[in-house]
């Protein structure tokens, strides 16, 4: 059985809906899932899992949640080769081109730690509506395909 573990950080309680959204589509696709708030999470806890997902908001001008730059810090400097990312996120188009930015660092980290992309990463403009909820079941399911494959 495929696991996974779901890290959010949320000030709105936007991202932590979307992170139970992605729960929710990856447990009725079979898997085990684990769902931690960053600031709660263990690096070595999350590496444990075979699908690794972050769902994090974007404040101010492309600035990172301040309660989620240990686990980034650590994220960049651990090996995830053979692990299945996703980045999912909550934001405000408001902020233009700093639109959910966070979502882009937090790829660009699992890229640095060699885990596989397993999903195009989703981008959401503040809460999630039906549509939002259809693309982040389609992200769960790109991401136990790609996970099936390993």
């Amino acid at each position: 059985m495929l696991t996974a573990h779901v890290v959010y950080a949320t000030m709105t309680g936007n991202n932590e809906e979307v992170a139970n959204i992605v729960c929710d589509c990856l447990t009725n696709l079979g898997v085990k899932v684990t769902e931690s708030e960053i600031s709660q999470a263990d690096i070595d806890e999350f590496k444990k899992a075979d699908i690794l997902v972050v769902c994090a908001y974007t404040y101010d001008e492309g600035a990172m949640p301040e309660e989620g730059m240990d686990f980034y810090d650590d994220l960049r400097e651990t090996n995830l080769a053979g692990k299945v990312y996703g980045v999912a996120g909550s934001g405000d188009k408001f902020y233009g081109e700093y639109f959910n930015t966070t979502v882009d660092h937090f790829d660009d980290a699992f890229k640095q730690a060699g885990a596989t992309s397993g999903a195009a990463k989703v981008k959401i403009d503040l809460e999630p509506y039906e549509e939002d909820i259809e693309r982040l079941d389609k992200f769960a399911q790109g991401l136990v395909a790609t996970a099936g494959k390993n």
